[in-house]
């Protein structure tokens, strides 16, 4: 009898997912001003956007973190508006995905709140516990992961900030130690 031989083949699983960050005006929660949006289908970028949002006031304290003020967003969409034309990303993806998820979680659902907007039902992981649970990175600010994986990052670019993340969250995924289902 012949003796039978498996073949183990790794299966590289395929995710769709959006990664996104939010800058914000100042404490309040729904001030969103800024948002990037990366969205990955089958382990690829397929769409990056960033969006300037103007939020509920005018009163801005963090603009010197990420360089908005309330000149560049007074003329710009509110989270309402935009909404209408982004909420489509959010649909037939496995998961979303932020670094300190816990931060832009509490952005997106404070403005959906605030513009009487149904909560995404993706759920929301986050690359900051992945960094440090998967590779043991410390501290795992956005900066620190990136300088650890020799990720270019123009940190407070929602933009720049959303595609890093989509890259953390694509090299756990590409390792095989993360499965996040």
């Amino acid at each position: 009898m012949a003796a039978t031989r498996r073949i183990h083949k790794k299966v590289k699983p395929e995710y769709s997912f959006l990664a996104l960050d939010f800058e914000t005006a100042n404490t309040s929660r729904n001030s969103a001003c800024a948002l990037g949006l990366v969205k990955v289908v089958g382990n690829k970028i397929i769409y990056n956007e960033a969006f300037l949002i103007r939020p509920p006031t005018r009163f801005f304290e963090f603009s010197y973190l990420h360089n908005i003020t309330w000149e560049d967003v007074k003329n710009e969409p509110d989270f309402g508006e935009l909404w209408l034309s982004i909420e489509h990303h959010f649909d037939n993806i496995d998961f979303i995905v932020a670094h300190n998820a816990s931060f832009d979680r509490s952005v997106l659902y404070a403005c959906c709140d605030h513009h009487e907007i149904q909560l995404p039902r993706p759920d929301i992981l986050c690359t900051m516990n992945i960094a440090r649970s998967l590779w043991n990175i410390y501290p795992t600010k956005l900066p620190d992961v990136c300088h650890h994986f020799k990720i270019g990052l123009n940190h407070h670019d929602a933009l720049s900030d959303t595609l890093a993340c989509a890259q953390i969250m694509l090299r756990a995924i590409k390792d095989l130690r993360f499965r996040p289902f």
